[in-house]
C-alpha cells in the first residue's frame, strides 16, 4: 500500500466548509472509482491548515490521484480558497492499523 499526504497552508477559512462538503460529495466519488483506492481522509487543523492522505495499492495509482485532485480542485473554483501549492509527501506504507475511526 501507498500513501499521498498533502498540506494546504493559507486556506481561506471563509471557505473550508463549502470545501469540506463538496470534498465530500464530489471528489471523494471520483477518487473511489480509481484503481487501487483504499481511502481518503481529509483533517481540518485550524490556523488555514488543511491535510489530505489517500491510500492506494500501487505508486502509480498515487500520480492518478493526483491529477484527479488537481483536475476537481480547478473545475470547482477552489484555486483562491487554496492559494498556495500544496506539500506533499507520497511513500510506501510500512505499518498500518485499521480500526474504526470516529467522524464527528
Amino acid at each position: 500500500m501507498h500513501a499521498t499526504i498533502r498540506r494546504y497552508e493559507g486556506v481561506d477559512a471563509s471557505r473550508t466548509e463549502e470545501l469540506t462538503r463538496k470534498v465530500g460529495e464530489s471528489l471523494v466519488p471520483q477518487l473511489r472509482k480509481l484503481d487501487g483506492f483504499n481511502g481518503y481522509y481529509l483533517v481540518e487543523a485550524g490556523s488555514g491548515v488543511i491535510s489530505s492522505f489517500g491510500l492506494y495499492e500501487e505508486p502509480s495509482q498515487l500520480d492518478e490521484a493526483s491529477k484527479v485532485i488537481e483536475s476537481w480542485i480547478k473545475s470547482e473554483g477552489f484555486e483562491s480558497a487554496l492559494p498556495n501549492p500544496p506539500r506533499i509527501t507520497i511513500g510506501k506504507v510500512v505499518a498500518h492499523e485499521a480500526g474504526v475511526v470516529p467522524v464527528a
